[in-house]
């Protein structure tokens, strides 16, 4: 299976050590709002609705919460309504960005990012701008405690994975699993199956080059990825740039 780039760095960091729970919690309600009201409250019927309920399993969201996240979706139009949004730009030294939003005002939120990016020498572009220099790809992290990656290759390799790593992080080390976007509920499924525990799954942008950047400059993206993420209406950030191991300590 094909190796994958030094971006897992930037999204482990993001998505296991710096993990902001509460505004994850608000986040996946809000995608199942919208699932629900697209498609209907059935996860069999929508693949959409599975994929938000799988989210907040991994988040650990209370039950309650994802019961009136549906209540509220099926409420006939009642209430705020949220669509997903995909912004494309650039930051410092000439970054690629995309930035994937769940919206419920496409103004105020190309307003916020327009802002963001401008306070830290980037600039929002146009759509298509810099989305061919990524491509789709399914990420599943699995954790890594139970160390038995033989098992787990044979697993994913099966079911069609493209690449297996293990990412040692002193607090939570995990494998990373990268699929095609076909086959990737397949995969996901058969690590569910064999009893491993999943942390996140998603499918996700990944860049097909990189952006070589030195330490400072790399905390420079690191810093504008932190205030992108800390807009309400930001689900996923990303980024071409090549993070030295550096420049990830003290951002």
């Amino acid at each position: 299976m094909a190796g994958h780039n030094k971006w897992s760095k930037v999204k482990h960091r993001k998505a296991v050590v710096d993990k902001r729970r509460s505004k994850a919690w608000t986040m996946c309600s809000r995608a199942i709002i919208s699932a629900v009201r697209q498609h209907g409250p059935d996860p069999e019927f929508n693949n959409t609705l599975r994929q938000a309920l799988d989210d907040a399993r991994y988040y650990n969201v209370p039950k309650d919460n994802i019961d009136r996240a549906i209540k509220k979706g099926q409420g006939a139009g009642e209430g705020e309504s949220y669509e997903n949004v995909r912004y494309e730009g650039y930051g410092p030294h000439g970054v690629a960005i995309v930035i994937d939003a769940l919206t419920n005002n496409r103004t105020r939120t190309a307003s916020d990012l327009r802002l963001i990016l401008g306070k830290h020498s980037g600039n929002l572009g146009t759509t298509g701008c810099v989305a061919f220099m990524f491509e789709t790809k399914g990420r599943v992290v699995v954790s890594g405690q139970a160390r038995d990656e033989e098992k787990l290759f044979e697993i994913v390799a099966g079911a069609g994975a493209d690449d297996l790593r293990f990412e040692d992080d002193d607090d939570a080390p995990v494998f990373t699993i990268m699929t095609s976007v076909p086959t990737f509920n397949a995969v996901k499924a058969a690590v569910e199956a064999a009893k491993f525990t999943i942390t996140e799954a998603a499918i996700e942008q990944v860049p097909t080059t990189l952006a070589e950047l030195d330490v400072e400059q790399a905390k420079a993206v690191l810093t504008l990825v932190d205030a992108l993420e800390d807009n309400e209406d930001v689900k996923h950030v990303y980024t071409n740039a090549d993070v030295p191991d550096g420049a990830i300590d003290g951002v």
